[in-house]
C-alpha cells in the first residue's frame, strides 16, 4: 500500500521565519516536500501597487505601518522564540529539505520546475497571489495558509483587524483552496487562538501560523488522499489591508492594540 504521505508535495512561499515554522512543521508529517522560494516584492513595487487602488498619501501611510512592524519584529524576539517554543516548533531553516529559488511563481520558470516534480499538493504561505496563467499550469490541488479568518478577514493582517473590532473569537487562521480571488477559494479547516498581552502586530502572524501547523497537516492529507471537502463559511466578505501609520498609532494609543 502506498504511503500518501511520502507522495511529493511542494511549498511556494517568498520566505521568512513564519514559512519556515509551517515548513518544519510539515517535515514531521511528510517526507517528500520541496520549497519554492520567490524574490519578495520591493517596497518600491508595493508602494505603486496600493497608490494606484488608494491614493499616493494612503498608500504612504500603509507603508508607514509596514516598516513598523518590520523594525517592531526585531523589538519582539523574545516573544517570537517563546511563541516558537511554546508550540514545540522550529523556526531553522532545514537543509534536508529541498529548496528552489525563483524570481516569481508566476514565472515560466517555476512552472516548469513544478511540472518537472510532479506534485499530488501545493501549499502556498505568506508569497504574492498566483496568476490565472499560474493557476491553470499547475497539475494538483493549490491549499493556501492564511492568517485570518474567512470570508471577513481575507487579504493582510487578519489577526490585527479582529482585535481592532473587538471580534476575538475570529483571531485565528483559514487553510483554503485556492482559486483566481484573494483568498476567496472554499475554506477547508479554521484554527482560533487567543494572543497575549504581549502580542503585536509584529507577533501576530506567527501566533497564529505556530498554532495552525495541525489544521494544515490535515488540509494536505485530505488532498494526498483525495478527500478534500471544501465549504463555503458564513459572514460578509471583506478584503483587509495593513492600516495606515497614523490609524495604527491611534488604535495603539486609545486602545492598547498595537
Amino acid at each position: 500500500m502506498q504511503d500518501v504521505n511520502a507522495a511529493p508535495i511542494v511549498v511556494m512561499t517568498a520566505g521568512g521565519l513564519n514559512p519556515q515554522v509551517m515548513i518544519n512543521a510539515l517535515a514531521k508529517h511528510f517526507s517528500n516536500i520541496h520549497v519554492i522560494v520567490e524574490r519578495p516584492e520591493s517596497k518600491r513595487q508595493i508602494l505603486r501597487r496600493r497608490a494606484r487602488r488608494f491614493g499616493w498619501m494612503h498608500a504612504v501611510g500603509q507603508l508607514g505601518t509596514t516598516i513598523a512592524a518590520r523594525l517592531g519584529k526585531k523589538l519582539s524576539t523574545r516573544r517570537a522564540s517563546e511563541i516558537v517554543a511554546l508550540y514545540g516548533l522550529s523556526g531553522e531553516r532545514q537543509p534536508t529539505i529541498p529548496l528552489t529559488k525563483v524570481d516569481s511563481l508566476n514565472d515560466a520558470d517555476c512552472r516548469r520546475l513544478v511540472a518537472q516534480l510532479q506534485p499530488r499538493v501545493i501549499l502556498t504561505i505568506s508569497c504574492r497571489l498566483l496568476s490565472s496563467e499560474t493557476l491553470a499550469a499547475l497539475p494538483c490541488p493549490v491549499i493556501n495558509f492564511h492568517a485570518g479568518i474567512n470570508p471577513v478577514y481575507r487579504g493582510q493582517m487578519g489577526g490585527y483587524w479582529a482585535r481592532i473590532g473587538h471580534d476575538q473569537g475570529n483571531f485565528g487562521a483559514t487553510v483554503h483552496l485556492v482559486d483566481k480571488g484573494t483568498d476567496t477559494g472554499g475554506t477547508l479547516y479554521e484554527s482560533r487562538v487567543t494572543p497575549s498581552k504581549a502580542d503585536t502586530m509584529a507577533t501576530y502572524p506567527l501566533l497564529i501560523t505556530a498554532s495552525s501547523t495541525g489544521i494544515t497537516v490535515k488540509a494536505l492529507q485530505d488532498a494526498l488522499a483525495g478527500t478534500l471537502k471544501p465549504y463555503a463559511p458564513p459572514g460578509r466578505s471583506v478584503l483587509r489591508f495593513p492600516p495606515t501609520v497614523w490609524t495604527w498609532l491611534y488604535h495603539g494609543l486609545t486602545k492598547g492594540i498595537w
